[in-house]
């Protein structure tokens, strides 16, 4: 960002305005916009007319029963409001981010205005990377700049494509991107140590490929939540009704087994709160991790579970959290997620480094009222999870070349 000279410039940003919204359009949680602010104010300061662009929602996947894209349902105008009191400007809005409207509106911005252009998904040109797409919204622009690492995964016209009409003096990353990238760097490359990654969630298969890059970089490893019912049917043991995917069982033994060779301690539960329905008030008991009987199913982590994962935590000098370990959705299953939102920050109070890796995890964090007590919480759970395994990611290769 310091290197650009934004004085009477157009400057074409992608942020990740993908927020949450409830029934009658209200943001429910503007954290992606918040964050985006830092970026979009020094451009204004700097003299620059911003103009933004982004996705919200899958309209292409939810069409309304004439085929059409559903507006009202996924309109950016929604947001208008909420931006303008953020940024104390009153942004202006076009209807559409491709064609005479954008283009016109952008030209016509004064330095330091503010200018929202209308929901990229709502062309299919989008999420194909199309071509002439891409060259339609970079002609709202004299410089380019991605802010939104929550899409970098993504090949998309917004994201990627459009990065290749400017020339490489012209295109960068704003502030947020930059952030995201030097954290995610910074548990990769030059950890303290010890290192512990704490996964959870659903599926082994969505974890996979992190699982097996963490055998090369952790020294812990602590599985937690759904996934840790596929390791625990591998062992031989019961799960009832659990989660578990049997086209991984194979697979889970190979990620013991590398982690063993390498010297990595791999943590699995060894207690479960199990219950006899998917629901808040089901009757629960605490069972062996992998003795759980026919028609019931794991939905969080036991209490001696809880204690030894919160030890390792403790110890931990850099912790990279993904995933919750139970259903925190539910307040009865919520004690395990918790217990190690509680070890991370006060891991981080006795000086660990601390990265929540996007997702259910930045909203378990938030929960439990500790997201200012962690030293990053990533705006993208897709995009870090990639970036983690290792993989380049198309938003940032389109920048750096």
């Amino acid at each position: 960002m310091d290197q650009f000279d934004f004085n009477n410039q157009r400057v074409l940003m992608r942020v990740d305005f993908n927020v949450p919204l409830d029934d009658k359009h209200n943001i429910t949680d503007d954290t992606r916009i918040r964050k985006a602010v830092p970026t979009i104010q020094k451009i204004m300061e700097a003299g620059g007319a911003v103009i933004l662009m982004s996705h919200l929602g899958r309209p292409q996947k939810k069409l309304k029963e004439d085929g059409t894209v559903n507006v009202e349902k996924f309109t950016l105008r929604h947001i208008v409001p909420h931006l303008s009191k953020v940024l104390d400007t009153d942004v202006q809005f076009a209807s559409n981010c491709f064609g005479a409207e954008a283009k016109s509106k952008s030209f016509l911005l004064n330095p330091g205005q503010v200018l929202l252009l209308e929901n990229t998904r709502f062309h299919k040109e989008e999420s194909k990377g199309e071509e002439i797409f891409a060259a339609g919204l970079a002609q709202c622009g004299d410089i380019f700049i991605n802010d939104a690492f929550g899409t970098a995964h993504r090949a998309h016209a917004s994201t990627t494509v459009v990065a290749s009409h400017f020339k490489p003096e012209q295109k960068g990353f704003g502030l947020l991107m930059k952030t995201e990238l030097a954290n995610a760097d910074r548990v990769l490359n030059s950890p303290a140590r010890p290192l512990t990654a704490i996964l959870g969630g659903a599926k082994v298969s969505d974890k996979i490929k992190l699982l097996d890059r963490l055998t090369e970089l952790c020294q812990n490893i602590i599985v937690g939540g759904g996934m840790a019912y596929t390791f625990a049917k591998a062992a031989g043991g019961t799960v009832g009704n659990s989660l578990c995917e049997d086209d991984y069982l194979e697979l889970a033994n190979e990620i013991v087994a590398k982690a063993k060779s390498n010297g990595v301690d791999l943590y699995l539960p060894t207690d479960t709160v199990i219950a006899d329905d998917f629901s808040n008030s089901a009757n629960t008991k605490i069972v062996p991790t992998g003795e759980i009987p026919d028609g019931w199913e794991g939905l969080d982590i036991g209490p001696e579970t809880r204690e030894r994962f919160a030890k390792v935590i403790k110890n931990s000098k850099t912790i990279l959290w993904n995933g919750p370990q139970g259903v925190f959705e539910f307040d009865n299953f919520a004690h395990g997620t918790d217990a190690i939102a509680n070890a991370v920050a006060a891991a981080t109070d006795n000086g660990a480094y601390s990265l929540i890796g996007g997702g259910d995890s930045v909203a378990a964090i938030n929960k439990a009222g500790l997201g200012d007590q962690v030293s990053f919480i990533s705006t993208g759970g897709g995009a870090m999870l990639e970036y983690l395994e290792g993989k380049t990611l198309p938003g940032v290769k389109a920048i750096t070349g």
